[in-house]
């Protein structure tokens, strides 16, 4: 047993909204009866402190000797997202605890034990196999297989001294068909849940400055549902945010600290280079710059290039700028062959496609995402990439696979790198190195 030391955390006003959630499961409540509360709506709203607290509390107040399933999109979302403030929240609250990470990971709190799962895939649903609990806490649900979501209320079925199980969720809105939406909330009345809808003003300690820049950083479909918290269809031109004026370059930058090209591979498809110029501020907070490109399609030159001739143009590409790549990891015999040549490094890419696209809209609108005029390929893309109204009119967001090749390319590289949050990192050794300037 080890006790994993956290600072304690300062809690703030609660608004109305957040004290319904705290509350709903108490003795005075109306909805004391219902099974489950789902807490929906915009990003930095305040639900998961909230709600972290009000399960918690529940769990400890209603129940001894039990088991409890807490679950994100994956392990390393689910220790960010809840488990760090979770922490935070019981040391505050003088409440001891006990975090196991080894073999099947749980938190002891008292006498009751709370289990740790990601739900990040179809057979994520098996981990939950034979367990009998309490309760549960689903963190970011929409993004969820909804076997793993059925297959955890089939669990809570554990009673004590008459208090029964339920089922503490919340998530970011998806699209208006996604299955959440339809079987869940929609559904509330007739299957006894709670909902409630939150915005960045049911969170008292958000400043106006800083709903502000969340205004300002999103548009589109990722404003309707992040900022507005609406379950609305993804349509359209995916990046609407871009405009030529602001987002289009004609010289290159003269204090670039670091380079890295991003690939997409196709056999039959075509394959895409993008080299990425990086500048980091002094808080190293990353800007990206698309300063040229490499496009084949086999198809419209009537003739395909083997993996050998691939790696050579890719090699003269990056030749005085970089010897780091980030490329799918779906490219497996061209992964082999760079790693076996041994000449340039590779990354394999994070290559969560939406997670990829919010993090360059989100670029895109803070200027921090610019494209050199030269890339012509990229550019005709940033204007045809759209949403497939099919996919969405079945609950999914998906871009149409078409013309998509350079926005892949560079999704890789901007997400791979945003993402593993190695950005002070890189700060420090391109300092060390110094500028390079290229053009």
């Amino acid at each position: 047993m080890k006790r994993k030391k956290s600072t304690s955390f300062k809690f703030r006003p609660f608004s109305r909204k957040q004290k319904k959630l705290l509350m709903w499961w108490t003795d005075k409540s109306p909805y004391k009866d219902h099974d489950m509360i789902i807490c929906h709506g915009s990003i930095r709203s305040g639900k998961t402190v909230a709600m972290i607290d009000s399960f918690v509390t529940w769990s400890l107040a209603k129940h001894q000797h039990q088991n409890f399933i807490i679950a994100g999109k994956s392990m390393g979302a689910l220790k960010r997202n809840v488990l760090e403030p979770m922490f935070q929240i019981l040391t505050a609250k003088g409440i001891d605890y006990h975090y196991h990470r080894s073999g099947d990971p749980y938190v002891q709190i008292g006498t009751n034990t709370y289990y740790l799962f990601g739900a990040n895939n179809e057979a994520s649903q098996d981990t939950l196999q034979g367990l009998t609990a309490a309760g549960a806490y689903l963190d970011e649900v929409a993004l969820f297989p909804r076997s793993f979501v059925d297959q955890a209320i089939g669990r809570c079925s554990a009673e004590t001294n008459g208090n029964g199980g339920k089922l503490f969720v919340n998530c970011n809105p998806a699209g208006p068909y996604h299955w959440f939406k339809t079987e869940f909330i929609d559904k509330a009345r007739e299957k006894k849940i709670f909902v409630l809808h939150f915005t960045m003003n049911d969170n008292l300690s958000l400043s106006e400055r800083v709903k502000q820049r969340f205004y300002r950083i999103y548009s589109g479909v990722f404003f309707q549902r992040y900022i507005l918290g609406m379950w609305v269809l993804a349509e359209g031109i995916i990046y609407d945010m871009f405009n030529e004026d602001e987002h289009v370059i004609d010289e290159w930058p003269i204090d670039i600290h670091d380079y890295q090209v991003a690939i997409d591979y196709g056999t039959k498809n075509p394959t895409a280079f993008v080299l990425q110029g990086i500048h980091y501020d002094t808080d190293g907070v990353a800007t990206y710059y698309n300063l040229k490109e490499y496009f084949y399609d086999g198809r419209a030159e009537g003739k395909q290039k083997t993996d050998n001739t691939y790696y050579e143009d890719l090699e003269t590409f990056c030749d005085g700028y970089t010897t780091e790549v980030i490329i799918d990891p779906s490219a497996a015999s061209l992964i082999a062959l760079i790693e076996e040549r041994g000449v340039l490094s590779v990354t394999k890419a994070d290559n969560a496609v939406l997670d990829g696209i919010r993090t360059v809209s989100r670029l895109i609108s803070e200027r921090r995402c610019l494209t050199h005029r030269s890339c012509i390929n990229l550019l005709r893309e940033r204007t045809s990439y759209v949403w497939d109204e099919k996919a969405s009119s079945r609950g999914e967001d998906k871009p149409v696979k078409d013309f998509d090749h350079v926005m892949d390319a560079e999704r890789y590289g901007i997400y791979t790198k945003e993402n593993r949050g190695v950005r002070l990192d890189d700060y420090t050794a391109a300092l060390m190195r110094g500028a390079r300037v290229h053009g």
